[in-house]
């Protein structure tokens, strides 16, 4: 049987996700982060070296990053279920949104979040001038990537409402965490209205509220 090494508040989130859409059994390992560091446990190292999740192991096999993980459950499991057909131009958007997810959509997210909580831990003669550089960051570079990432979104997802397709596929499930937490992060604007529509889809699904049972809510900001 599969079994997901689940972080609260992490991107394995998707993957039981992607184990509910296609009705496959798995078992829920769950690990909790440091209230204080926010790491993952130490316990996790026990299962990959680097302590992260997700991870998921099946008999002798361990497969970590998200990316790898939704493609192995797809290529032993999926029976071409939430994929075009291969070889097609959809097969190659949906390789693309696969690999962006992780490749290009995360980094600025993630320097966001860093750059907000960076001076909390320092002096107080230092907080000021750490704040004021990551400011000039976030405006200068984080900031503008992060806006022409969020129009790509709008654009990509115009015509069908999904990544890949008239139909929903894995690479919405990558993509649904970027969303998520841009929409936390970066609010959408009123002129890119297709992302929080996406969201709202994906979020009723009934797929997506088992995986949260499974799994435990989880907080993206």
């Amino acid at each position: 049987m599969l079994t997901v090494h689940h972080l609260n508040n992490s991107r394995s989130q998707r993957v039981l996700w992607l184990l509910e859409e296609l009705g496959l059994p798995y078992e829920v390992r769950r690990y909790e982060r440091d209230a204080a560091t926010l790491l993952a446990p130490e316990a996790l190292r026990a299962v990959h070296p680097l302590g992260k999740a997700p991870v998921v192991t099946e008999g002798d096999l361990v497969v970590a990053e998200t990316g790898a993980i939704v493609e192995y459950i797809l290529e032993r499991h999926g029976t071409g279920r939430l994929e075009p057909e291969r070889g097609g131009a959809e097969w190659w958007r949906f390789r693309h949104w696969m690999h962006h997810a992780e490749g290009s959509a995360m980094p600025p997210l993630v320097m966001t979040l860093v750059l907000g909580r960076l001076p909390d831990g320092m002096p107080p003669a230092a907080q000021s001038m750490a704040r004021g550089m990551m400011e000039g960051v976030q405006k200068g570079f984080v900031g503008p990537n992060l806006e022409r990432l969020k129009a790509y979104w709008n654009e990509a997802l115009a015509p069908t409402g999904w990544f890949a397709g008239p139909e929903m596929t894995a690479a919405d499930i990558m993509m649904s965490f970027p969303l998520e937490a841009a929409s936390s992060r970066s609010p959408f604007g009123e002129g890119q209205p297709n992302p929080g529509a996406f969201l709202a889809r994906i979020h009723a699904r009934p797929a997506y509220q088992r995986a949260l049972e499974r799994g435990g809510p989880y907080a993206y900001a």
